[in-house]
């Protein structure tokens, strides 16, 4: 990726000095699960630990209200300039916020970026103690996106997905997540907890991330306009994570079987499928999982 003459985004908050983040509680998963790290601690806790990544799931998918963090001590800060992966963050956030603003003014609405925050550790959120170990996740009870930029080594090493541009298509994600926010489908979605099985319920998921994916298309698509420039490989780069952190290939690493019932996230081949065909139609309209009668 070509990114460097792009603007940097000022909605990227640094913690990474300000320490772990007290209080109880856990992170819900985005929304109800938004996280392309969601499953990251399920598949290292299967590797590790001998836990079935299904039951890390479960417990990391739990409901529940919001807990009340105690805040970060100090002011907000911007990550320093020389610090050239949180600039890189900094440069897709803003590429993101140019993307969506297109298209929510082409439909008369307003668009309101969320604020990335970098952190290592922990740290306090309004959906809980965020964990480095949950990967990337996206918090809707403060429209926040949560980074340990130590994941993007997780990504390349442990799970097989190198790459400037898998690194941006994991933000672009979250920040999909953040647009289903915006949108009311959070809300719907989650609003359907304990209203249908838990079978139906990780459907509903599925249907949401994979969503996200499109929606992280979207962007792939709408930032080729902009100064950021893709290069030979990146797409590639992109659908290759996408496909590695699939339901079931991270299930196969793990355990050895498929249990596609318990599927939060989508297959390999439906998560690769919905970001190509958000890159290929730039289209948020052609991003409609849950209308979807084949995923």
């Amino acid at each position: 990726m070509k990114w460097e003459d792009q603007e940097r985004s000022k909605n990227v908050e640094d913690r990474r000095g300000q320490g772990g983040g007290a209080g109880g509680g856990r992170p819900r998963v985005g929304g109800r699960g938004v996280g392309v790290g969601t499953i990251v601690i399920a598949l290292l806790a299967g590797w590790i630990f001998g836990i079935n990544p299904l039951t890390v799931l479960g417990l990391l998918g739990g409901g529940g209200a919001p807990v009340e963090m105690a805040a970060p001590a100090g002011p907000a800060q911007a990550p320093p300039a020389q610090d050239n992966m949180a600039q890189f963050v900094s440069a897709v956030l803003r590429d993101t916020e140019i993307a969506w603003q297109q298209v929510f003014a082409a439909n008369g609405q307003q668009y309101r970026p969320p604020k990335l925050v970098l952190f290592h550790g922990r740290t306090p959120t309004a959906c809980g103690t965020g964990d480095s170990a949950m990967g990337p996740f996206y918090c809707p009870g403060d429209s926040k996106v949560y980074l340990d930029m130590e994941f993007f080594d997780t990504l390349s090493r442990r799970m097989g997905a190198p790459g400037d541009f898998a690194q941006a298509y994991v933000i672009a994600h979250e920040v999909g997540h953040h647009v289903q926010n915006l949108l009311g489908i959070t809300g719907k979605v989650d609003a359907m907890r304990g209203r249908v099985s838990e079978r139906d319920m990780n459907m509903l998921s599925v249907r949401v991330e994979l969503q996200a994916d499109c929606f992280a298309g979207v962007w792939a698509r709408l930032s080729q306009g902009g100064k950021i420039r893709l290069e030979p490989g990146d797409i590639e780069e992109g659908l290759n994570a996408a496909a590695q952190i699939g339901d079931d290939t991270l299930q196969r690493k793990s355990q050895g079987t498929i249990v596609p019932e318990s599927f939060t996230h989508g297959s390999s081949q439906q998560r690769m499928a919905w970001f190509k065909r958000g890159l290929d139609t730039g289209s948020v309209q052609q991003c409609n999982t849950f209308d979807a009668k084949r995923l």
